[in-house]
C-alpha cells in the first residue's frame, strides 16, 4: 500500500471515530454545514447584496479594547520587509510537504493559516498609533486589500476554519479604527469582508463534540462583529449567541481550581486572554457585561502563574501551537492575582502541584486527567510526569508539541508516555492513539494523600491507563521533598509480569555526566544530581531517530536532541518498583536516603 493511501486510510478513520461520537443533533448539523459550501457558491452574488452598508461615522463610537504592546523595533522592522513567522525562523520547514495525501501535496496547514491571521499587522497597526507613520500605515492597508483581493469568499483554505476567521475580525476592525489612510471603498471592503467572516462563523461554529478553544476563538469573532453591526438583526444574534456561547464554556474550559479542561496549559492562556480579550471589548461598549465571569479568570490567571518556571515561562504541558489570542507580544488587559510563593501548591480538578526547595527549585506533579471529552484532542498520555526546574531554567522537561500535520511519527512520539517523565508499561501509552487528535481508552488519576512531612512535603497520585491490558497494571507515584531533596517512588499493583521503563529527559541545554550512579546535570553555573537507589541503574541515550527517543520542540515546527535517562526491568506487577532521588543541593548519603524512603514512603 503506498503512503497516500495510508494517509487516506488514517484520515477515513479520524471521520470514523467522530461519528462514534456524534449524537443524532450533531450529525445534522454537520451535514448542513458539508452542504454549506455549495449554498454559498451558488447564492454568493445574493449574499453579498444583502449585506448592509455601514459607514466610517458609525463605528466613531466604538471603542478598541486595551492592549499592551511589548516589541521591539527590530519585529517592527522585519514585519515591513515581509516577514509574517516571526517567531518561528524555520519557515522551510513549517511549510515543508512531508507526506503525500492522494496524487498530491499534503502541506502542515499552519503555514498557511499562520500568516493569514494577519496578527504581525495588528502589531504595525498598534505600533503605528503612537508614531503615525504614513508609510507603515499605507503597507498596513496595502497588505488587508491586498489578502481580500487573494482569498475571496469563500474560496481556498483560509475559510476552512470557522477559528480563523475568527481571529482575523478584530484584526479588520483595528483597521477600520486606526488606518487615517482608507478612502470609502476601502472602508467598505474592509467592512464588507468583516461581515462576511462573521456570516461564515455563525453558520459553523464548533459545537456538539467540537467545543474547545476553536469555540471561543470563533465566539471572539463574532463579538467584535455584532458591536460592529449591532444596528442590524445579524449583529444582534451575532452577540446574543456568542456571549451566550462564552458564559457557558467559562465553566466548562476553565475548572473550578482555574486549571484548563483541555489539559493544555499554552491553549489555557489562549483561552483566557481570549475572555479578556472580550470582556474588556465587551465593557467599553457598554454590550452585554461579561464581569460575572471575572471570578473564573481571576482563577485562570491564578493558576498561570503558580505554573510559570521563571522568567514567566510556562512549562509546555499538553499540546501547542504557539498560537495567540490577540498577536504576539500584544497582551489584553487581565486582572493579576497576588501570588505568594510556597511550598507547595495543588490544583486536584485539573490535576496539578507544584513543590518548591529553599533553593529556588520548583517540581511540577502532573496527576490529571487525559484531557476533555469526548476526544481529549489536545492531551498527552503524560499521568504522573514531573517537571524540574532550578534558578528558574529547566532541567527535566516535557517534550512539548513539535507539530500537529506532516510527520504521524513524531506526532505520535511528542504525545506518548515515553516522551514524558513516567513510567511506560509493555511500551505502550497510558491511553490508545487513535490519530494525530483522538484519543481512546482514556485514563482517569487521582490524588491520594498530600500532607506536610517534617520540613518537606509528601504527594502521592495514582492512575489506572495500564487497567485495559490484559493483565492488569496500576501506577502510583509518591514524592517527597525535603529541603533541596526530592525522593520519588514509583510502585505497581496487579498481576503477571511486564516491562516497565523509566525515563527522564534533559533540557538540550543541559550537560549531563554520570560518576558512581549519580547523573549530574549542569546548566550555567547551576547542578542537579539523580540517581536512582535499589540498586537500579540508569542508562543514558541521545536524539535517537529509530526508535525515535531524546526530542524536544521548544516551538512549533522546531526540534532538538535532548539526553534522556533510562531504565528498563522486567518483573512482577506487584514486585516492581522504582525510586529516585533527585539532590538540587549537595548529594546525600545513599544509606541516608533509604532511611527516608522506608521511614517516610
Amino acid at each position: 500500500m503506498n503512503e497516500g493511501l495510508l494517509v487516506h486510510s488514517r484520515d477515513l478513520k479520524f471521520y470514523l471515530l467522530r461519528l462514534k461520537n456524534v449524537s443524532p443533533g450533531e450529525l445534522l448539523y454537520r451535514f448542513r454545514q458539508a452542504l454549506l459550501p455549495l449554498y454559498v457558491k451558488k447564492k454568493k452574488r445574493f449574499l453579498v447584496q444583502q449585506i448592509p452598508a455601514i459607514h466610517p461615522k458609525d463605528i466613531e463610537d466604538i471603542a478598541l479594547p486595551q492592549l499592551s504592546l511589548n516589541v521591539d523595533q527590530a519585529i517592527t522592522k522585519r514585519i515591513l520587509e515581509g516577514a509574517t513567522f516571526y517567531l518561528n525562523d524555520d519557515k522551510k520547514t513549517n511549510g515543508a510537504c512531508e507526506t503525500l495525501m492522494g496524487n498530491g501535496p499534503r502541506f502542515d496547514i499552519r503555514s498557511v493559516w499562520e500568516p493569514a491571521r494577519l496578527q504581525h499587522l495588528l502589531i504595525l497597526l498598534l505600533y503605528n498609533k503612537h508614531h503615525q507613520d504614513e508609510q507603515i500605515a499605507d503597507f498596513i492597508k496595502n497588505q488587508i486589500i491586498r489578502w481580500i483581493d487573494s482569498n475571496p469568499f469563500p474560496y481556498g483554505p483560509n475559510y476552512m476554519s470557522a477559528m480563523e476567521c475568527g481571529l482575523r475580525i478584530p484584526v479588520f476592525l483595528h483597521a477600520l479604527k486606526l488606518l487615517k489612510n482608507l478612502d470609502l471603498e476601502d472602508f467598505r471592503r474592509i467592512a464588507e469582508a468583516i461581515y462576511i467572516h462573521a456570516w461564515w462563523i455563525s453558520k459553523k461554529l464548533s459545537l456538539f463534540s467540537s467545543l474547545g478553544n476553536h469555540t471561543l476563538a470563533e465566539c471572539t469573532g463574532l463579538v467584535f462583529a455584532g458591536v460592529i453591526f449591532r444596528n442590524t438583526s445579524e449583529g444582534k444574534n451575532w452577540l446574543k449567541t456568542s456571549v451566550a456561547l462564552l458564559k457557558q464554556e467559562a465553566d466548562h474550559q476553565i475548572l473550578a481550581d482555574g486549571g484548563p479542561a483541555e489539559q493544555s496549559i499554552n491553549y489555557h492562556r489562549f483561552v483566557l486572554d481570549m475572555y479578556w480579550y472580550c470582556r474588556d471589548f465587551m465593557k467599553k461598549n457598554n454590550d452585554m457585561n461579561m464581569d460575572s465571569l471575572t471570578p473564573r479568570l481571576s482563577a485562570g490567571e491564578f493558576f498561570l502563574n503558580s505554573m510559570q518556571t521563571g522568567q514567566a515561562d510556562l512549562p509546555a504541558l499538553g499540546d501547542s501551537d504557539d498560537g495567540y489570542a490577540v498577536a504576539p507580544g500584544c497582551v489584553p488587559h487581565r486582572i493579576q492575582p497576588d501570588i505568594a510563593v510556597v511550598k507547595f501548591q495543588s490544583f486536584p480538578e485539573a490535576g496539578y502541584s507544584v513543590l518548591r526547595t529553599k533553593n529556588s527549585t520548583q517540581l511540577i506533579f502532573d496527576h490529571g486527567p487525559l484531557g476533555m471529552a469526548p476526544l481529549f484532542n489536545h492531551g498527552h498520555a503524560d499521568a504522573l510526569s514531573i517537571i524540574l526546574c532550578k534558578g528558574g531554567l529547566p532541567f527535566l522537561v516535557d517534550p512539548g508539541t513539535y507539530r500537529y500535520n506532516g510527520n504521524p511519527e513524531y506526532r505520535r512520539y511528542f504525545k506518548s508516555t515515553r516522551a514524558h517523565n513516567t513510567v511506560t508499561v509493555d511500551k505502550v501509552d497510558q491511553a490508545v492513539q487513535e490519530t494525530g487528535f483522538v484519543w481512546s481508552h482514556a485514563y482517569s488519576s487521582r490524588l491520594i494523600r498530600s500532607r506536610d512531612d517534617k520540613n518537606g512535603y509528601l504527594i502521592e497520585a495514582a492512575h489506572d491507563g495500564y487497567a485495559r491490558l490484559a493483565k492488569k497494571v496500576r501506577h502510583s507515584r509518591t514524592i517527597l521533598s525535603d529541603h533541596n531533596l526530592f525522593i520519588i517512588r514509583d510502585k505497581f499493583d496487579g498481576i503477571g509480569q511486564h516491562e516497565f521503563e523509566l525515563n527522564y529527559h534533559l533540557h538540550p541545554d543541559a550537560a549531563v555526566e554520570c560518576d558512581d550512579g549519580w547523573w549530574r546535570i549542569q546548566r550555567g553555573q547551576m547542578d542537579v544530581y539523580l540517581s536512582l537507589l535499589k540498586g537500579d541503574v540508569l542508562t543514558s541515550f541521545f536524539g535517537q531517530e529509530n526508535p525515535i527517543l531524546g526530542w524536544f520542540s521548544p516551538s512549533y515546527g522546531i526540534k532538538r536532541e535532548c539526553w534522556v535517562l533510562q531504565c528498563k526491568k522486567k518483573n512482577e506487577a506487584h514486585c516492581a518498583e522504582f525510586v529516585t532521588a533527585i539532590c538540587t543541593g549537595d548529594i546525600l548519603r545513599r544509606s541516608e536516603l533509604e532511611v527516608m524512603v522506608c521511614c517516610r514512603m
